[in-house]
């Protein structure tokens, strides 16, 4: 392998499987640091699942060490304050500012429709660097280096392989001990109803997230650019309910009868056949095997979670960070380094997704008495313990490099 400008540094050539927000961005980390890096993803176009996501301050802030701030902040849509109002009557429970969230962390927030999101970083990958229509089969690594082997029989060879190949990963399977406990993926009792419509105030305000609380549900819109509301619905439901994309907002409306005008005119907004997403929400509980030799994962492979924190993005972010950070300092070798990326992320990733679960409960009625106290502290609420559950998820990020936050 040829070597890098740097004296002692080699330049290694890395294979991405997954050319999602954590294989995309961990792409761009490496490439930076001189490696040639060459992706491969199962889909055919770029089709991101989901409308959007909550790009909170750490996630922002690895995007802006990758040299995307001006172009993330371009993306991203004003969300000056928060929102809770009563699902029923439309009431107001509580309306403040998210301003502490930036002069703590020194980052502003800022959802971002997810397709855009992608379309950038793929962008700034290469294009010729990204290959659709590749499902990986096979790993073999003999110790020196490692093969990916593809549905259609080719193979590619590198020096490391990065899986960020999902909630349903074969890299992470791979990296499994053999004595490892089997992973345990988790229903999370709920069906999240996602899309983007054009701003509409009567619905909420155009620089604020809103959210519709009762029941256990929750309906929201955030703003992103482009005049546009990413919006959700939560609906506690078991899993494997059958859904027709031809029903399109039936269920909901089924759901939400009765709720607030804001939230009938927004199902009133959407348009089923260009944007409305159902999904099931499921996480996996924690596990400690990240790496494996010279192959590693990163991203919903190493921490699939629920939105309910709106860290799942950032988390794997986050990987990227500590990624580059690992390969930039560290001079041991390939199997050293994926090791120490290992431990930077371990810990705090498992951490977000059982918070995560945590709040769902809480949120979504399945501990009744939880929930209807959560209702009654969010009424006449001036925001100050919302945002420190908020900045709770940053402070401990890798890319505050225990810097934590500011706090008059």
């Amino acid at each position: 392998m040829r070597r890098g400008i740097a004296r002692g540094i080699r330049t290694m050539k890395v294979i991405v499987i997954g050319a999602g927000i954590g294989g995309t961005s961990a792409a761009i980390a490496l490439q930076r640091l001189g490696h040639e890096v060459v992706v491969y993803d199962r889909m055919r176009e770029n089709k991101p699942v989901g409308a959007a996501l909550s790009l909170w301050s750490n996630g922002v802030k690895v995007l802006n060490w990758l040299g995307l701030g001006a172009e993330v902040a371009a993306l991203g849509g004003d969300m000056a304050d928060m929102r809770y109002l009563d699902g029923h009557t439309g009431e107001t429970l509580c309306d403040f500012s998210l301003a502490p969230v930036t002069a703590q962390s020194g980052q502003k927030p800022y959802p971002v429709a997810r397709a855009d999101l992608q379309a950038l970083l793929m962008e700034r990958v290469g294009l010729e660097h990204i290959h659709l229509n590749s499902k990986m089969v096979g790993i073999a690594d003999d110790g020196e280096t490692v093969t990916a082997t593809f549905a259609d029989g080719s193979t590619d060879t590198a020096d490391l392989l990065i899986g960020a190949d999902g909630a349903r990963s074969i890299t992470r399977d791979y990296v499994q001990p053999t004595d490892a406990p089997p992973i345990v993926r988790e229903y999370s009792g709920y069906t999240n109803f996602n899309g983007l419509i054009p701003v509409d105030t009567s619905i909420g305000r155009a620089d604020a997230w809103t959210t519709y609380v009762g029941d256990g549900m929750r309906a929201a819109v955030m703003p992103v650019a482009g005049d546009r509301f990413y919006f959700w619905f939560d609906v506690p439901q078991p899993a494997g309910l059958p859904y027709d994309r031809s029903e399109g907002t039936a269920p909901l409306r089924a759901a939400f009868d009765g709720w607030a005008p804001g939230v009938q005119t927004l199902l009133d907004a959407i348009d089923p056949s260009a944007s409305l997403n159902r999904v099931e929400i499921w996480d996996i509980t924690p596990f400690q095997t990240w790496a494996k030799g010279r192959v590693a994962i990163l991203g919903d492979a190493a921490h699939n979670t629920a939105p309910d924190i709106g860290q799942g993005a950032c988390s794997a972010l986050e990987d990227a960070f500590a990624l580059g950070i690992a390969f930039a300092t560290n001079t041991v070798g390939v199997e050293d380094t994926l090791r120490r990326y290992e431990k930077i992320r371990v810990e705090r990733a498992g951490d977000l997704v059982l918070r995560a679960r945590k709040r769902g409960f809480e949120t979504h009625a399945f501990e009744v008495e939880a929930t209807t106290e959560w209702y009654g502290s969010l009424r006449g609420a001036d925001g100050t313990g919302i945002i420190k559950g908020i900045t709770g998820n940053i402070e401990g990020s890798p890319v505050n490099l225990g810097g934590g936050l500011l706090v008059d």
